[in-house]
């Protein structure tokens, strides 16, 4: 006997969309009951296409089901549905969910800390050097880096993460089959390694111009945030950047020369309200969990030994992330000019680090 969940696979894996699972879901308790009722109208009832009903009577056969699952075991794929306990909490409240993801590789729990990095196929050296020092200090933080392995920003973003030792998903518009474009094959296999190869498009699903808008938004519905790197004024980047913005997500661009085709879209990013990436700090200034960690591993490397009482409480008002001098006399108690006086004893033992208007953080 099948379970819910291989009903789902099977009704993606024939090309039944989530919509239409949707009507079916809400006429049948069970969507196992699918295979066997008799009376078709009862299918219709639900008003899906009637081009999905034939798919359903023609593919409902045991050996139709078997082979879709042959084929997945044949590819070493396996898959996370809504009905999974280890569907990404993180895709549950977007708008069209997949229902279905495909994977090659591994999601682990400390994925949940992820950031986009999207671009231009057709990269500039300056936005080479941008993306590689940003996914490094993200690989270095460990970060996982989402992108969607499309040549240009893409690849160097995947690379970058796995040359670092940290973690990576690539998000596909096809099915994870094929391998697009065909120049990364071996990048694809090092991501396996590193991460996870998803897709929401069943085996046999050719690059289709159309799926890759589409997956766009799984891009950044996993990612805390979007990095844009390069964009042209039309560019799949910015799609991404918009699916961003209705998740809530934050957006970052990186500001670019006003003559660059390669930065008109990015600079219209920041135009309309995206904030502009020139530091780290920008990242970890916007994103409270990125702050967390920052301050787990910065309490790491505290010494505090050597430390008086006073400048261990001023230091632990910082662990939470950046905070304003006024704040620290608020929270500690202590006077502002002996707050001040502490501060710059542990900026000048390299303990803490000025940000700007006062704002202190770990160093």
């Amino acid at each position: 006997m099948y379970k819910e969940r291989e009903i789902l696979i099977w009704l993606n894996s024939i090309g039944v969309t989530n919509k239409s699972i949707d009507k079916l879901n809400m006429h049948f308790s069970d969507l196992r009951e699918i295979l066997e009722v008799k009376n078709i109208e009862l299918i219709r009832k639900t008003g899906i296409n009637e081009e999905y009903i034939d798919k359903i009577l023609k593919n409902r056969k045991k050996d139709s089901l078997q082979r879709v699952f042959y084929r997945l075991h044949e590819n070493k794929i396996s898959t996370i549905t809504i009905f999974d306990d280890n569907y990404p909490e993180s895709l549950l409240n977007i708008f069209d969910k997949p229902y279905v993801l495909y994977k090659k590789g591994e999601m682990l729990q400390t994925d949940n800390l992820a950031i986009g990095i999207v671009g231009a196929r057709k990269s500039t050296a300056y936005g080479k050097w941008a993306c590689e020092k940003f996914a490094a200090e993200l690989a270095h933080m460990g970060v996982t880096i989402v992108s969607g392995l499309a040549l240009g920003i893409d690849t160097i973003a995947h690379k970058t993460a796995v040359e670092k030792g940290g973690r990576t998903l690539a998000i596909l518009g096809n099915g994870l089959d094929h391998i697009y474009p065909k120049r990364n094959a071996g990048l694809y296999n090092e991501i396996v390694n590193h991460g996870a190869i998803l897709s929401e498009f069943p085996l046999g699903t050719p690059p289709l111009a159309y799926n890759f808008p589409q997956r766009n938004r799984i891009i950044s519905g996993l990612s805390l945030g979007v990095i844009v790197i390069e964009a042209k004024e039309k560019s799949g980047s910015l799609i991404t950047a918009y699916h961003a913005l209705e998740q809530g997500k934050d957006i970052f661009a990186l500001p670019g020369n006003i003559n660059s085709i390669y930065s008109q879209g990015t600079n219209k990013l920041i135009k309309d309200g995206a904030r502009p990436l020139l530091d780290i700090e920008d990242l970890i200034e916007e994103i409270r969990e990125l702050q967390i960690k920052v301050s787990e591993r910065k309490k790491e490397r505290v010494d505090n030994s050597n430390l008086s009482d006073i400048e261990i409480k001023v230091i632990k008002t910082m662990e939470e992330g950046p905070i304003h001098c006024d704040l620290i006399s608020y929270k500690t108690g202590i006077d502002i000019a002996t707050v001040i006086s502490v501060l710059t004893i542990l900026e000048l033992k390299g303990i803490i680090k000025e940000l700007n208007n006062q704002r202190f953080t770990l160093s």
